[in-house]
């Protein structure tokens, strides 16, 4: 797969089948739309672009709203690369893009920088200045540039019944069975192990505390999970402890883990950590003996889990 950065650094003599879309979680519904465009160069003898975004669009258009996205842009990147593309544009979403009227839009974009021959769509699809154009309008402009609008029915997307904003809302309620049932992958994040306060080490519980990469990355409900990562490349599984530390008098928001047979420093290493199960929420305890006995109960679900998903 060939990434560009924009579509005018965009270069290629053949012409393309053209899916557009933000893609945050590339979840079954997305792969859905993915496989037909695959499918379908390959049978025209057409090049598989994906046309995606960054920022996502409602963080330039709507600055005063946090928005945390399931994936980083790296993640996105991997995934649909993945899906066997030949191309990705990760086109730079700005105000003055958000500006381009319709036509702009599709003459310029389209099919001047990127020759597409056919469009993958779904039926509620908008464009332009405002959104103000749909699909019908595109087909237009297809007869116009010589090019082909394929129609994703609402059926077809009602049959998968997956959304984005679907993944985020069961994550930020700490369901992440049904965000990985969408996504068809273990939701997670990523980052650096940092020194902490080091209490897990006097209560002999010691834990890795995540430092994420990208401020803009969707973490899930305060809580307590069972995790598994990769650590010089050995699969390990563990306890992630998402919240403040009420007990202890915390502050600030942070993740630790604490990995299941695993004695080694971890400082400085980047780690990826994937969510498999919510055990509980976040509590406070009337001692340190409290947590220690809450922790033990968390070792014992996480353990029984895991001995029940072989």
């Amino acid at each position: 797969m060939k990434k560009f950065s924009s579509a005018s650094t965009f270069k290629s003599n053949r012409q393309s089948v053209v899916t557009i879309g933000t893609f945050d979680g590339v979840h079954i519904g997305h792969r859905a739309i993915l496989k037909r465009l695959v499918a379908t160069a390959k049978s025209e003898n057409l090049d598989a672009t994906v046309l995606t975004f960054f920022p996502h669009p409602r963080m330039v258009l709507q600055q005063n709203v946090d928005i945390k996205l399931i994936n980083t842009i790296d993640e996105r990147t991997q995934l649909l690369e993945e899906a066997g593309l030949d191309n990705l544009i990760i086109h730079p979403f700005t105000q003055a893009f958000s500006r381009l009227t319709a036509l702009e839009y599709v003459r310029d974009i389209l099919v001047n920088s990127l020759n597409a021959k056919k469009i993958i769509i779904g039926y509620d699809h908008r464009f332009g200045r405002n959104r103000n154009a749909n699909i019908e309008d595109l087909k237009e402009f297809g007869k116009t540039y010589n090019f082909e609008v394929i129609e994703i029915s609402a059926k077809e997307i009602d049959d998968v019944a997956v959304s984005s904003t679907k993944i985020r809302n069961a994550l930020n309620e700490g369901d992440v069975e049904t965000a990985n049932s969408y996504l068809q992958y273990n939701f997670s994040i990523s980052g650096e192990i940092i020194k902490g306060k080091a209490i897990g080490r006097t209560i002999n519980y010691p834990t890795a505390n995540l430092s994420l990469d990208e401020n803009y990355k969707l973490v899930p409900k305060n809580g307590v999970y069972v995790v598994e990562s990769v650590i010089d490349g050995e699969k390990v599984f563990g306890i992630t402890s998402i919240g403040t530390n009420p007990t202890v008098g915390g502050k600030e928001k942070t993740i630790e883990t604490y990995f299941l047979n695993l004695d080694k420093n971890l400082y400085g290493k980047k780690i990826t950590i994937a969510f498999l199960k919510y055990i509980r929420d976040e509590a406070i305890f009337n001692s340190i003996e409290g947590l220690k006995e809450a922790i033990k109960k968390d070792e014992l679900f996480a353990k029984q889990f895991l001995t029940n998903r072989e």
